[in-house]
């Protein structure tokens, strides 16, 4: 049975088929689509002649589009993780089942704990799947995305920062104040709506706040999850699965833990598309990582554009050069990533060895907040000398200690990372580059960011040479095509 598959969300809209992952603002150029829900639903909420129509939503995303959706679906409550609802070729499944099913279809293993965690959903605000794939409710216990959204708001990051209140985790510390805050909080109503009492809350000191709250967040997840678990595998997904901090202190508790690289609502056609597949078809169904479109590269344009087209391997010598000799470089390849981490296809690369590197960056070409880390990049053969964990992180997912004083680049105030590890069997191109850099300095990573400026990650090569143009980047490799500022 063919599947299309479509994530009706509040802003993070996207479609599947099982080869293309649609994450609509690539192509609208607008992060989190906010203007684009009606032209969405328009374009993309209609059952293919050939195919089931299989999709989710959150709340928000269809509260102006309530009469495309029947009462039997809105009423729809799942009880284990392969629930569904089936009619007329309409095919629905919970907003927090699609989520696990993302994380838990992609991770191989054959049985695992599963938590689907983020703000909002259809029915849920978190929920935790054993191994036997029951489903259990800690929306009202475990409300922690929606308490990162609301307290990033207020902090005056926007209800979708808490990336950004994260990166303020490493520059505070403990407040017992907040902490009660946090407590008193999550004792009340947990609403959508702006509680106009939190103005009385005392926000002199945003940084502690930051750190409390990820504190707060693991002693959270520590009651509540730690004492649910079945096995030793555990799959995360949800918006609250960018949070690298939580993952890394899950691998203290499980064996083996897996994050996916779309976690928050941007993966959620993939999960709902694997769900119906693998219970109408009986088939598991892997999603890439690099599940962009394919584009032919016009060779034609780009040398009359000034590029200079080489051999992958002199362009891997170049660029690993360059780099070592404090040049940044907007680096196209391929498909794009799902997710929203660049993991190698759309990527900003630069020196972890340069203490400076974070600023240049964020001051010159991403114009963003200057207390944001960058992440390290590093082969997957070598983490362990440079990084305290236990597990790779290809997506990453997870937030750890660095061990050494050797990439200032890419180490927090605190003295963590964000690690991705890369092997040669998940992106050969990239790991020959980091490879070629190994060579030359002995330093087997690089530093590694979206390719982007203050707008969702490129997703055509024309968008990249316009980021290369208005940005302070120095060389910019789209495929096989190379072109430096300096020539």
């Amino acid at each position: 049975m063919k599947i299309y598959s479509v994530a009706l969300n509040l802003h993070d809209h996207n479609t599947y088929d099982g080869v293309f992952h649609n994450q609509r603002e690539r192509f609208t150029r607008e992060k989190h689509n906010f203007s684009d829900t009606d032209n969405f639903i328009k374009s993309y909420f209609k059952k293919p002649d050939d195919s089931i129509l299989a999709f989710t939503y959150t709340v928000g995303g269809i509260k102006n589009h309530k009469e495309l959706i029947s009462n039997e679906i809105l009423n729809y409550q799942p009880k284990k993780l392969f629930d569904y609802y089936f009619k007329d070729d309409i095919y629905y499944i919970d907003h927090h089942q699609s989520h696990a099913a993302y994380a838990f279809l992609n991770s191989g293993f054959k049985q695992s704990d599963i938590l689907a965690i983020d703000g909002i959903g259809s029915k849920y605000r978190c929920v935790f799947f054993d191994k036997d794939q029951n489903l259990i409710d800690l929306s009202n216990k475990l409300p922690i995305g929606w308490l990162w959204n609301h307290m990033s708001n207020l902090t005056g990051f926007g209800t979708l920062g808490a990336s950004k209140l994260m990166g303020k985790v490493g520059y505070g510390k403990y407040s017992e104040y907040y902490y009660n805050v946090f407590e008193l909080i999550l004792a009340g109503t947990i609403k959508e709506k702006k509680y106009k009492e939190w103005k009385q809350i005392d926000l002199s000191n945003i940084n502690d706040l930051a750190f409390t709250l990820q504190k707060f967040t693991i002693d959270k997840i520590k009651e509540h999850v730690y004492p649910l678990k079945s096995c030793d595998n555990l799959c995360i997904a949800g918006g609250v699965a960018y949070n690298g901090y939580m993952n890394e202190e899950f691998t203290n508790h499980y064996e083996n833990v897996f994050v996916p690289p779309a976690v928050g609502d941007e993966g959620q056609a993939i999960g709902t598309y694997q769900h119906a597949d693998y219970t109408l078809n009986n088939n598991i169904h892997k999603s890439e990582t690099f599940a962009g479109k394919e584009y032919n590269i016009n060779g034609d344009f780009l040398t009359g554009y000034g590029f200079v087209e080489k051999d992958i391997k002199d362009i891997n010598i170049e660029v690993a050069n360059a780099i070592a000799n404090q040049k940044i470089v907007g680096w196209y390849q391929g498909k794009s990533e799902s997710g929203n981490r660049a993991l190698g296809n759309r990527s900003i690369l630069a020196d972890p060895r340069n203490p400076d590197m974070k600023n240049i960056i964020n001051n010159t070409i991403k114009l963003r907040e200057d207390f944001r880390p960058f992440a390290p990049a590093v082969l997957e053969e070598h983490y362990k000398e440079y990084f305290d964990t236990r597990l790779p992180s290809p997506y990453m997912s997870r937030i750890c200690k660095v061990k050494t004083d050797k990439v200032p680049g890419i180490t927090h105030v605190d003295g963590t990372a964000r690690i991705q590890t890369v092997n040669k069997n998940d992106n050969e191109k990239f790991y020959n580059l980091i490879n070629e850099f190994y060579k030359i300095t002995g330093i087997p990573m690089l530093l590694n960011t979206s390719f982007n400026c203050q707008e969702p990650i490129v997703e055509y090569y024309v968008e990249a040479i316009r980021t290369f143009n208005n940005t302070a980047l120095d060389i910019l490799v789209i495929d096989k095509y190379i072109l430096r500022k300096d020539n």
